[in-house]
């Protein structure tokens, strides 16, 4: 099996290229590093691709997150990595005498807008409005348009929070504010969140050579904020420390008007409220987490 793997500098990228090269299979990394077997800004231009390469998988991980744009402008860059980059990695596939057998886009949850809720499945509709999440729901038709095109299996992958060493994202966050002893709960920490591991979705990937569909992954257990905090607080020994909500909600007000304060109304209501994500169709099609 031979794979083409964009964004493998990435924290998830390094899962799967360190899952790949574990058992063996043949990786061609397309990215702007110097690292990279094709040298290319996605964001920019197409990868210059050998007509006669012949790859098994494309897995398309390379994108742009975890950024709170403060403008139109850096608002843009999800569209030019996002979208024209998935552009361009298609136009590179399109010149290909032999098309890949199926083509993975990691994608995410976000694209379905939500701030909470529960046991959310792939039916529900695209409502995600940033930035980030409309970047995704357009990537995610151009590639769903040019497998339809190009008879090559299409399998979407939509993830939640990703656990693993280095994560980024407000998990990271977290646990690089309990490792430093600046880490305080909000409350009772009951709210859940969906997660899923990055060595999972590696050892996934290669199984989809011959399926299609879109997809949520979490690892099924829907951790509270009060478990993820204590699991980091044993890991580094540390004691995690609670704020009562009535001073959360103090402080929050406080945040709405200074710029850059840690926490405001809008983090405290995501803070106290749920969302999960249903995967039985991955569990029961993928054989997910089995």
């Amino acid at each position: 099996m031979k794979i083409l793997l964009t964004g493998a500098t990435g924290f998830l990228g390094g899962y799967m290229l360190n899952h790949f090269d574990s058992v063996g299979i043949d990786t061609m990394k397309v990215g702007r590093g110097v690292g990279n077997d094709v040298v290319c800004d996605l964001s920019k231009r197409v990868p210059e691709l050998n007509d006669s390469l012949k790859v098994d998988i494309v897995v398309h991980n390379a994108g742009k997150a975890h950024f709170v744009p403060k403008n139109v402008a850096e608002g843009q860059v999800f569209f030019d990595v996002n979208v024209r980059g998935s552009e361009h990695l298609l136009d590179a596939l399109s010149s290909l005498k032999k098309k890949p057998s199926c083509f993975v886009f990691v994608s995410t949850v976000a694209v379905y807008g939500l701030e909470s809720g529960e046991n959310i499945n792939e039916t529900h509709p695209l409502n995600g409005n940033s930035p980030y999440a409309k970047s995704k729901i357009e990537a995610e038709k151009l590639v769903q348009d040019w497998c339809s095109e190009n008879n090559v299996n299409c399998v979407i992958l939509r993830l939640p929070l990703v656990v693993g060493e280095n994560a980024p994202g407000n998990l990271g966050a977290m646990e690089r504010a309990i490792k430093k002893g600046y880490y305080f709960r909000l409350g009772t920490g009951n709210a859940r969140r969906s997660m899923v591991n990055a060595v999972d979705v590696a050892k996934l990937i290669p199984s989809l050579i011959d399926k299609k569909g879109i997809y949520n992954l979490t690892d099924g257990l829907h951790r509270s904020f009060a478990e993820m905090d204590q699991l980091l607080a044993d890991k580094y020994g540390k004691r995690v420390k609670v704020i009562p909500i009535w001073m959360g909600q103090l402080l929050a007000r406080v945040g709405d008007v200074i710029p850059g304060f840690p926490l405001n109304s809008y983090r405290l209501q995501k803070l106290e409220q749920s969302l999960t994500f249903n995967d039985d169709m991955a569990v029961r099609e993928l054989n997910w987490r089995n």
